[in-house]
């Protein structure tokens, strides 16, 4: 039995499994079979990490090769027993007796020890060779050098204080063409393809996940919603300014009764003359303070219309950081530092009819986070804010198409940063145990230490891997499904792979001494944002996978 053949059964028995889930939900409907079309998506996930992997190490040498099987016999194990435990009437419906035993030859305590044995060993990329051409593996040299030298030294701080990200260190990123790594040439930008954003994405975050590889997501969900439905004068103006980072987006689209459920948003926008109007709250706007515009879908139809009546705007406001303004009495009295809250009036406007209309106000507090610092995520309230029709993006009523464009951008970016946050883990993990002694020998030398150390390296490969060919499909067009299953399995793992370091620093690793402990807290949003787990898993994922099985 090979792990080919291992691999082949894996999408026999999903399709199996999937036509007999859907046929369920035809019969029963989709909410009745929840559960087994959350594990469906989970296992889809999996096996498509799996094909990645085994791509991956078709490429390379023997420990890539090692760490691939190890990979793939987990994602194995895992849909098998999701299949054992479906309860659908399907007889003898788990892999094949030969495939099993493959499995526990594979995660065997004597193979996995032997692989965290060669990668405690190994110098140089222990979670195995990346296999990037010569441009990319320059570009990830880049920006690995700067999270080391510029991100990584401030990430301490600016977690343990809640602190913003220094005006210096933006600039210095935008020097480097941070912000308009999403952004094409042609607009000021220095887009090559998703591969290299992705790559770029996870070198941040490695660095810091709130400080580094988050600032590029709002300016890539903004520019490709821009790039769809904007005009050629709003291209134009916008995006260079995006890709400088000159001016810097926070985009504003969940509300205290609407987060996954986008076609619920409430917050109105009336048209007047020469724009419109907007009354309502945000909520969830990182970045807000700091942000020089608000990307905001708001509602033009009716709440009836659902999906069907909301549209985009971009929203003009100061910014707000700690270096411009002082403390203030209200700041005092509500336990808020100075960056914690905006308070934004507007000024009048001039028409192009000649009249005027009168400025609103936008008011901001941030929302207090166990991590996923360097930002500040506010709650925003409009109140009478004047938005004129020049920054309207697309017609009215297109505004969840051109967020649901972003978004896709967003949640393969999203599974980058978990990578990123992952890899930190891994390292620092791995540096721990060489040097660490526990009952007079190396921490390295257990077999539970190189156990888990085998598996994390085949978890961080598989979900980057997964994310190098997601990319490749969205450069030609697609993969935004395939976008929501790497997120769906590297967020996810990032929970197991911070968690697995810190418990392998054991009390130091509950201490703000090591980064290790921030690895944790962060990797913790990463199932929440950009797509609540439950959400992309259930309506993202399993649902038009089912509908394509009927």
């Amino acid at each position: 039995m090979s792990q080919a053949t291992t691999l082949s059964e894996l999408g026999l028995l999903l399709d199996v499994l999937g036509r007999a889930v859907a046929a369920r939900s035809k019969e029963k409907g989709f909410e009745a079979v929840q559960p087994e079309a959350f594990g469906l998506a989970r296992a889809l996930a999996a096996r498509a990490a799996a094909d990645a992997l085994d791509a991956w190490a078709r490429r390379h040498s023997e420990h890539e090769r090692a760490i691939a099987a190890q990979g793939v016999a987990s994602a194995a194990l895992e849909i098998d027993r999701w299949a054992q435990s479906v309860p659908l009437a399907l007889g003898d419906h788990g892999l094949s007796t030969p495939s099993k035993t493959w499995i526990r030859d594979t995660l065997s305590g004597d193979v996995s020890g032997a692989l965290g044995a060669a990668i405690i060993a190994r110098e140089s990329d222990p979670a195995g060779a990346l296999g990037l051409a010569e441009m990319p593996a320059m570009i990830r040299s880049e920006f690995a050098r700067f999270a080391d030298a510029e991100v990584a030294p401030r990430a301490e701080h600016i977690h343990r204080h809640d602190a913003l990200i220094p005006e210096a260190l933006l600039k210095s990123m935008g020097q480097l063409g941070v912000f308009g790594i999403s952004i094409p040439e042609e607009y000021g930008g220095n887009f090559v393809d998703h591969q290299t954003m992705i790559i770029a994405t996870e070198e941040l975050s490695r660095g810091s996940l709130g400080a580094g590889g988050s600032v590029i997501t709002r300016p890539e969900i903004c520019a490709k919603a821009i790039l769809k439905g904007g005009t050629p004068e709003q291209r134009t103006y916008w995006l260079p300014r995006l890709a400088s980072g000159k001016t810097l987006i926070s985009v504003a689209v969940t509300e205290p009764d609407a987060g996954s459920d986008v076609a619920r948003v409430k917050l109105a926008a009336k048209k007047v003359d020469g724009g419109y109007v907007l009354n309502g709250e945000k909520t969830w706007c990182t970045f807000a303070g700091r942000a020089d515009v608000l990307c905001v879908l708001a509602r033009t139809g009716r709440i009836e219309d659902g999906h069907k009546g909301l549209t985009l705007f971009l929203v003009e406001k100061s910014r707000h950081t700690s270096e411009d303004v002082g403390e203030s009495a209200a700041h005092a009295a509500a336990h808020l530092r100075p960056d914690q809250r905006f308070d934004y009036v507007q000024p009048e406007f001039t028409l192009t009819s000649g009249g005027t209309h009168p400025g609103g106000r936008l008011d901001g507090t941030a929302i207090p986070t166990i991590g996923y610092r360097g930002m500040h995520s506010f709650s925003v309230s409009f109140e009478d804010v004047f938005v004129p029709d020049s920054h309207r993006i697309g017609d009215e009523g297109q505004g969840f198409y051109l967020q649901m464009a972003g978004f896709a951008g967003g949640r393969i970016q999203t599974a980058a940063r978990a990578v990123g946050v992952m890899e930190a883990a891994f390292r620092a993990a791995l540096s721990y145990v060489r040097d660490r002694k526990v009952f007079g020998k190396p921490l390295a030398d257990y077999p539970l230490t190189r156990i888990k150390l085998a598996e994390m390296a085949a978890r961080i490969q598989a979900s980057r891997q997964l994310a190098y060919a997601v990319g490749e499909k969205m450069d030609q067009g697609g993969g935004d499904m395939e976008a929501s299953l790497v997120k769906l399995l590297s967020c996810k793992d990032a929970e197991w792979v911070t968690r697995e370091a810190m418990q392998l620093h054991g009390g130091m690793g509950y201490s703000e001494e090591y980064a290790v402990s921030r690895y944790y807290q962060d990797a913790r949003v990463l199932s929440i944002f950009e797509g609540a787990e439950e959400v992309l898993a259930l309506m993202v994922v399993a649902r038009p996978y089912l509908a394509g099985l009927t």
